[in-house]
């Protein structure tokens, strides 16, 4: 027989919808910050101690609340920012539902301290849920603006608290946060302080790029491009009034993640899977398969031609016209990538189409240029190969017993330092080069974070990495077959990025050991000596997967000799 209906407690039917705001630390960070930047704030501080399972503090500078409204602030659907209605057809602020501070309340102990500009003393209130609500109020003197600290967060809810990631997660993911109010709001003054160590401090300048700067480095917010502004934008004939602008990243400047993609519109941090379409379509030809774009986009519009109200966390929304939305972000990033570096043309030339053997080589014909079918050399190993030179600093030729081999040598020695750092480490482990001078590397918060779980795992393959202060780390280690000529730096970079765009651990051991065989090889447009490149064939001969990279692209294409004589008429 089924229970009797009932109106569940109080208690439990706030907590019940509390869950829906309050996920995890970061979104207690968010819904304060969001609260300060609707008051008006131009600084914003946030401080956290065990990743925000022991105390969150957000203060700002805004306009305060009024003593008389301070306790009202606190029950469900009480907001300042709409009527009724007709607002939520054009929602300009971040918060609007009411139910940011209620849930929050109901599941930690919140203190809040307040004052307006015009009044002489501020308002204290502390509410704990254990207590039912209000345990103290009073007044006190204090700046203008208003600071929020909140206590043991699901302290009295273990079946959320059980759901909590280590510190070092959660401060990972409140960083990111933080980092993405950062780009939306250049003009405010953003603060991160992680158990007493100051993570992300912001100039409040208005600058973006300075922005940039002060959560990556300064190196990459240099390097980025400003959007190019639509002409159409100048009589106002842009479709649905959409106006994009921020920064991008050049070709030669990725990421092997999406998480350096920050989108907003109107000023809210978003997560579209149109929107990083819109972009990553914009790149199409200029990137590496698996590489991704740092991209800071601005994106304007009318408010009432954009739906925030879509799900409680407000991360979500929905376009009245996507289809333009999409046309105006990859627009804009392809407009500003073409004066960099135009996309490539494909150059038409007639010639008898090839049939027979042979790994891929590309010839033209009448329609464009054709591929010819994939037909690998019949043994699974290679044959001993004769070195004859080296194509563009990019291909090495190589003549073996039946035909000619067409090598790429940054894929072939990824495959190399692969094999060599696998049979390493499952031996006597992965030898090490000490620096003569230690090497300074600046990271981001969250690449920081990265270093701490991971750090084991780098010392294992070679890295020995100590903290120098700040955001600075000292390298004073790396594997000695690697020969990271001067590039250490960006391979502790880059490989951390891959990392963080895991969603799931996998097998990190592997993942670092493709990461660093991948960004320590030999490049394309290296100019390599005949002796270089003849030690660099016998090692991919002595490897058990010769013919592909640590990826699965192909290390080497081939031309069998009857093919050759095909080609120029002698069969």
């Amino acid at each position: 027989m089924r229970p009797p209906i009932r109106v569940l407690p109080q208690e439990v039917a706030s907590q019940i919808a509390a869950g829906e705001v309050v996920e995890r630390p970061a979104s207690v960070v968010k819904e304060l910050v969001e609260n300060a930047l609707d008051a008006g704030a131009t600084q914003v501080s946030v401080e956290v101690v065990e990743g925000g399972r022991r105390l969150i503090r957000v203060a700002d500078d805004g306009c305060g609340i009024p003593e008389d409204e301070v306790e009202l602030a606190f029950q469900r659907h009480a907001t300042s920012k709409i009527a009724d209605t007709f607002d939520l057809e054009a929602i300009g602020t971040l918060g609007f539902r009411g139910e940011a501070l209620p849930s929050i309340a109901a599941v930690a102990q919140v203190t809040m301290v307040t004052r307006t500009q015009d009044a002489a003393t501020g308002t204290y209130l502390r509410l704990a849920p254990a207590s039912g609500g209000k345990v103290a109020r009073e007044r006190r003197a204090c700046s203008s603006g208003t600071s929020v600290a909140v206590s043991d967060l699901f302290h009295h809810v273990p079946a959320r608290l059980k759901f909590l990631r280590s510190p070092t997660t959660e401060n990972g993911h409140i960083a990111h946060l933080v980092t993405q109010f950062v780009f939306a709001y250049p003009q405010v003054r953003f603060t991160l302080k992680v158990d007493g160590r100051t993570l992300i401090q912001s100039s409040g300048s208005g600058d973006l790029r300075e922005a940039v700067a002060a959560a990556y480095q300064w190196e990459v917010a240099q390097s980025l491009l400003a959007i190019e502004k639509d002409p159409r934008q100048e009589d106002s004939r842009l479709p649905s009034g959409v106006v994009v602008s921020g920064l991008v990243s050049p070709p030669a400047l990725s990421r092997g993640g999406r998480s350096y993609m920050s989108f907003f519109v109107n000023g809210r941090w978003v997560q579209s899977r149109m929107l990083s379409y819109a972009l990553e379509e914009a790149y199409q030809g200029f990137l590496l398969s698996g590489k991704h774009p740092i991209a800071i986009l601005l994106i304007g519009l009318p408010h009432r031609e954009v739906d925030v109200n879509v799900h409680p966390t407000k991360a979500e929304v929905r376009f009245v016209h996507e289809r333009e939305v999409f046309g105006a972000v990859n627009g804009a990033a392809r407009r500003t990538l073409a004066i960099l570096a135009p996309v490539p043309q494909m150059t038409r030339v007639a010639a008898p189409v090839p049939s027979g053997e042979g790994l891929p080589l590309a010839l033209g014909s009448g329609e464009g240029v054709l591929v010819s079918p994939v037909i690998s050399p019949p043994s699974s190993s290679l044959p001993v190969l004769r070195v004859l030179g080296q194509v563009a600093n990019t291909y090495i030729i190589a003549e073996g017993p039946q035909g000619m081999y067409l090598i790429d040598q940054h894929t072939a020695h990824e495959r190399v330092l692969y094999h060599k750092l696998r049979t390493q480490l499952a031996g006597r482990g992965v030898e090490r080069q000490g620096l003569l001078e230690p090497l300074t590397v600046e990271v981001t918060s969250r690449q920081e974070e990265l270093l701490q779980v991971h750090g084991e795992l780098l010392f294992q393959y070679g890295f020995e990495v100590d903290h120098f202060g700040g955001r600075n780390y000292l390298v004073r280690s790396v594997p000695a077959l690697l020969s990271v000529k001067g590039d250490t730096a960006q391979v502790l970079q880059r490989f951390l990025d891959e990392l963080a765009d895991e969603k799931e651990p996998g097998d990190w051991a592997q993942k670092v050991a493709i990461s660093l065989a991948c960004h320590t090889a030999v490049r394309a447009g290296d100019t390599l000596t005949l002796s270089e490149m003849r030690a660099l064939v016998q090692d991919l001969e002595a490897t058990d997967q010769p013919r592909t990279c640590p990826h699965g692209r192909p290390t080497m294409i081939y031309l069998s000799q009857s093919q050759l004589e095909r080609e120029f008429g002698r069969r």
